[in-house]
């Protein structure tokens, strides 16, 4: 092979990674901005994965369809396994169907090499400028998500296109015979028997697409081969075949550092695939041509792979459904549980991996938001029994929580800094800039609290009480913080605007009680019933009650930023 021979190799080589970039690209922007579009989508059909494997199934389909990558559903999925939002049964079932939804994109592969009268890579070219057009041109985010969309879908069918061409113009060159000499060699030989090309093509696909972490990629290399005639269909089965197992690398990867049952959502995975491999793997080897021959009534060779992948993936599915308890206890033993200490082995609740669907990210740090919420007025109320009880023995329990608060507000606020440079929607973008805000209230809150367990601790030194009428006026502050704090509660975690009646009303209550505290306090001092020590914590304690009712407010009144729009 002379000098100018290689380089065309080696130049069509480099078109053709080229294509795969292009179409990775296109892939990637299709994918997250559809995810985004149907961020709210998603997290209701994650709900009613729940219900039974078939539905899980059909939620792992839908997801994978929408997002076009079983790699991104599978690493959704460790995420949601890791931090509580699904089981290992229904990680099971939704990651069976996420399998059936990827073979989508090997029929949008299929279409873009069918040829004929329309180009319809053109089309889909003209598609891509068109997008990028409506980006340019309007303001609004929905419709420059929609604007990315489209020149995600024009960027696939293009970059399968640079592939095809590539490939084409390699065998226009005087190279031909060496390139067509290679696969031969390979077993690309109408009626011939695979024998060892089985495990090497395997293995390729395999290979490749751990390498790539993306096997619709080689799926699509896989098919512009087919559609030139350098690979016959049972060659392609093989590959096919080994890039399912490939695919499993991204989620084993997306396990490490998860805990145990995260883990064994990846082998569940990866299970699942070499299972289906396993019982596909005899009838390629020993009737690859007579499978062959079964899809022959379809005219196109690239067709045909688009329907044998997915037959795999169906057929492998309606097989292993059954068995789904069974591969979850082979997971379990696969990957027995930790020995470490219970509390080594929780992790944070607010998973990176969620950031892959902000949506669902979004909603699990409202969650999390709600639990540092409860924790500091649960600490409020306990600093509060200290100071009534006139007892401190409780204190190393509230010490512990605020230590809890403290590194709750630390890693949410870390996490929503995260989740602000994804590309979220509109209402999104509100949220967790109001978010930011609540946690700070929130951990204001919890300060409060402390400095009312100093006002216990300063009662206690003293051997201080408070007068009856004191004790009476402090209870009715504490009712309708504790009522504030009910409304407020449900208002933010609903979105609801009809609560905040109640919570003005409310919050108007802890304003007047501190006034009222206030003047009650002047005339107990006139007549000489409360103490100088009793009368410093009093009215500290009223200031402070107050505060806590404006941090509450603040929390409800971020409601208002997008609640309006997420109705609508």
């Amino acid at each position: 092979m002379s000098f100018e021979q290689v380089m065309i190799i080696i130049n069509s080589l480099f078109f053709i990674l080229g294509g795969v970039a292009v179409f990775m690209i296109g892939m990637e922007m299709m994918g997250s901005n559809l995810e985004k579009a149907a961020g709210s989508g998603i997290r209701r059909l994650m709900g009613k994965a729940a219900r039974n494997r078939f539905t899980g199934i059909g939620t792992g389909a839908v997801i994978t369809a929408v997002v076009n990558s079983s790699s991104a559903t599978t690493v959704m999925i460790v995420g949601f396994v890791n931090v509580g939002l699904m089981t290992l049964a229904q990680a099971a079932s939704v990651i069976m169907g996420a399998n059936i939804g990827t073979t989508i994109s090997a029929f949008i592969m299929a279409l873009s090499s069918s040829g004929g009268a329309i180009d319809i890579a053109a089309i889909f070219a003209i598609v891509a400028f068109a997008g990028l057009m409506v980006t340019m041109v309007s303001k609004k985010e929905k419709i420059k998500r929609i604007g990315n969309i489209l020149i995600g879908i024009g960027l696939i069918f293009v970059g399968l296109e640079f592939m095809s061409l590539s490939v084409n113009n390699l065998l226009k060159s005087d190279v031909k015979e060496y390139i067509e000499g290679m696969f031969i060699s390979l077993g690309n030989t109408q009626g011939a028997k695979l024998t060892w090309q089985i495990p090497v093509l395997f293995l390729l696909g395999l290979v490749l697409t751990a390498l790539m972490q993306a096997s619709s990629a080689i799926t699509g290399i896989v098919i512009t081969l087919a559609s030139n005639g350098l690979m016959t269909l049972p060659m392609a089965m093989c590959v096919i075949l080994g890039t399912n197992i490939g695919t499993c690398c991204t989620s084993l990867l997306s396990s490490i550092g998860t805990n145990t049952n995260a883990r064994r959502a990846a082998v569940v995975h990866l299970l699942f695939n070499v299972l289906g491999c396993f019982i596909f793997i005899w009838p390629v080897a020993f009737a690859g041509e007579q499978i062959a021959s079964l899809l022959s009534f379809i005219p196109s060779v690239q067709w045909q792979v688009a329907i044998f992948h997915m037959l795999f993936n169906v057929l492998t599915t309606l097989v292993l459904v059954w068995f789904i308890k069974y591969i979850v206890k082979l997971a379990c033993i696969i990957v027995p549980e930790s020995k470490k200490p219970v509390v080594e082995e929780l992790h944070e609740t607010l998973d990176v991996r969620l950031l892959k669907t902000p949506a669902i990210a979004v909603g699990q740090a409202r969650k999390e938001i709600l639990r540092m919420a409860d924790m500091a007025f649960a600490n409020y109320k306990r600093s509060m029994d200290m100071l009534l009880s006139y007892n401190v023995d409780s204190i190393e329990e509230f010490n512990e929580t605020e230590r809890e608060i403290n590194a709750l507000n630390k890693n949410i606020t870390q996490f929503l800094i995260k989740l602000s440079s994804e590309q979220i929607s509109e209402i999104d973008e509100k949220k967790v800039s109001s978010f930011y805000h609540v946690t700070s209230d929130i951990e204001r809150i919890g300060d409060y609290a402390e400095n009312i367990t100093e006002f216990a601790a300063q009662m206690v030194e003293a051997n201080a009480k408070f007068s009856e009428h004191a004790v009476q006026e402090i209870g009715e502050m504490d009712m309708h913080l504790s009522e504030l704090y009910k409304n407020v509660k449900e208002a933010f975690s609903s979105r609801r605007l009809d609560y905040m009646y109640v919570i003005e009303k409310e919050e108007g209550e802890t304003d007047r009680m501190c006034r009222v505290m206030h003047q009650s306090h002047l005339r107990r001092t006139n007549v000489g019933s409360c103490s100088p020590e009793a009368g410093s914590v009093y009215l500290q304690l009223a200031v402070n009650m107050e505060r806590i009712g404006d941090h509450m407010f603040n929390v409800a009144n971020s409601v208002k930023a997008y609640a309006e729009d997420e109705h609508k």
